[in-house]
C-alpha cells in the first residue's frame, strides 16, 4: 500500500478507535477510491486495505453504498460504509 493509502488507513483506524471510545455501536465512513481511471472494472485501489484497517479495530462492515465523489483530482467513486460493533 502506498503512502497516501497508508495515511488514509491510519485516519480510518483513528476514527474507528475514537467512535469506540465514545461508546458508539455504529460508524459510517466514506472511502474515496484512489484510482483516477475508475471507469473500468478493476480493483479499487486502497479501499480494501482501509476497510480491513477499520475491521481490525473490532468493527464489522454491515452495509456499503457507492456514490460519485468530487475531489480536487476529479470525479472518483466514493464508498459509504456502515460498520457495526456491539457496545
Amino acid at each position: 500500500m502506498g503512502f497516501i493509502n497508508n495515511a488514509k488507513a491510519t485516519k480510518a483506524t483513528d476514527e474507528a478507535k475514537k467512535a469506540w471510545a465514545e461508546g458508539r455501536g455504529v460508524l459510517v465512513y466514506k472511502f474515496i477510491e484512489a484510482n483516477k481511471t475508475s471507469a473500468t472494472t478493476a480493483p479499487m485501489a486502497g479501499v480494501g486495505e482501509q476497510i480491513e484497517a477499520v475491521e481490525a479495530e473490532g468493527w464489522a462492515l454491515a452495509n456499503m453504498a457507492a456514490a460519485e465523489s468530487k475531489t480536487l483530482g476529479g470525479e472518483r467513486i466514493g464508498l459509504v460504509c456502515l460498520f457495526r460493533r456491539r457496545v
